[in-house]
């Protein structure tokens, strides 16, 4: 097992390493992943749980997706494929391993955090709230369309350029300067003025 320590809040190490020793599992850290933040995968002929977690996170998204992961590895264990992968009982799981960390983070994630946990979503990133606050700690926070204004002019990261136009429902209506079609943007995507 990698050693986790440099990615995770130092009050963290003792219990995830706890947790990860009771099991025949194998973290891996990988490269960012556009399409997620971390990834659990069961047991496959007798071989080993595998975890695996994007190398880019900051130390309390770590702690969140891996947590999130542990809770997935520690269901399939008592469950096997006989629940749903975040039905209740992943939910209850989730809650519980969290509770251990609320103490580590800051004031601003105890109290998105603990609006989560009252009904955990299938990605932490689908919570948009707490990813905002979770950003705030990156070593290089990045700009997203929901920091910039309404009429705005803006590329995204494979260069194609945009005007913001209004938010409908949870995404933003923006249209290209390429084609002039509408697209629907997530509030954290991430832009470049």
């Amino acid at each position: 097992m990698k050693n986790l320590s440099s990615f995770l809040p130092i009050q963290a190490n003792k219990k995830i390493n706890k947790w990860l020793s009771s099991f025949d599992c194998k973290v891996i850290i990988t490269n960012p992943r556009q399409s997620k933040l971390g990834d659990y995968r069961s047991p496959n002929n007798e071989k080993n749980h595998i975890i695996s977690i994007n190398n880019n996170l900051n130390k309390y998204s770590f702690l969140i997706t891996l947590t999130h992961e542990i809770a997935h590895m520690m269901i399939w264990e008592k469950y096997k494929n006989n629940v749903k992968p975040h039905g209740v009982e992943w939910k209850e799981m989730f809650k519980k391993l969290m509770i251990n960390f609320i103490p580590i983070f800051p004031t601003d994630i105890q109290q998105c955090l603990a609006i989560h946990l009252k009904n955990p979503k299938a990605s932490s990133s689908s919570d948009h709230t707490l990813q905002k606050i979770l950003r705030k700690y990156d070593k290089n926070p990045t700009l997203t369309i929901s920091d910039i204004p309404d009429g705005s002019i803006f590329s995204t990261p494979n260069g194609k350029r945009y005007i913001k136009k209004k938010k409908i429902r949870t995404r933003f209506q923006c249209k290209s300067l390429n084609n002039n079609r509408i697209y629907l943007f997530n509030p954290l995507a991430e832009v470049q003025i």
